[in-house]
C-alpha cells in the first residue's frame, strides 16, 4: 500500500509574508467506491451474458408465447438480474477488498460466474414447462458437462 504524500499550502498572513502549512495526507480511496464500479461492470456482463443465454435457450425449447413476448420479459428482467450481481461485489470488496484486494476479486469473480449459471438454468430452463423439443429442457446447445 502506497503512503500518502502530504500537500504543502502557501497562506499569506497579514503582513503580506507567505507561511507554508502541510495539509494531513490525503484519505485513500474507499472500498466501497471500488466494489460498486466493479459490480457495476461485471454486473451488466453478467446480465447481458444471462440474457442472451436465457433468449436462446426459450427459442431453442420454443418457451414462452411469442419472441415479443419473451423479449419483453428478458427486457425487464435484466436491470434485475443486473442489480442482484452487483450486489455481492459490493459487499465482497467493501468487506474483504479492505485488506485482501485479489481475493476480492477472485471471489467476485467466483460468485458472478455461479449466479450466472443459477440464473440461465432457473430461468432459462424450466421443469414445469413441456419439453417437446428439448429432451429434459435442456437445449440442444447447452454443454454437456455444465449441470442444468
Amino acid at each position: 500500500m502506497s503512503r500518502a504524500v502530504p500537500r504543502a499550502c502557501a497562506l499569506l498572513s497579514d503582513d503580506g509574508s507567505a507561511a507554508m502549512t502541510e495539509a494531513g495526507p490525503t484519505s485513500p480511496p474507499r472500498p466501497w467506491s471500488r466494489g460498486i464500479r466493479f459490480g457495476a461492470l461485471f454486473g451488466a456482463f453478467s446480465s447481458v451474458v444471462s440474457v442472451m443465454a436465457i433468449g436462446r435457450a426459450w427459442a431453442a425449447c420454443d418457451v414462452g408465447v411469442n419472441a415479443a413476448a419473451n423479449s419483453m420479459t428478458l427486457l425487464f428482467l435484466a436491470p434485475v438480474i443486473w442489480v442482484a450481481a452487483a450486489v455481492p461485489w459490493v459487499v465482497l470488496y467493501g468487506t474483504l477488498g479492505r485488506h485482501h484486494r485479489g481475493s476480492a476479486v477472485a471471489a467476485g469473480l467466483v460468485v458472478t460466474v455461479c449466479f450466472t449459471w443459477f440464473v440461465v438454468t432457473w430461468l432459462g430452463m424450466p421443469d414445469s414447462y413441456p419439453d417437446p423439443l428439448c429432451r429434459g429442457n435442456v437445449p440442444p446447445w447447452w454443454p454437456g458437462f455444465i449441470p442444468a
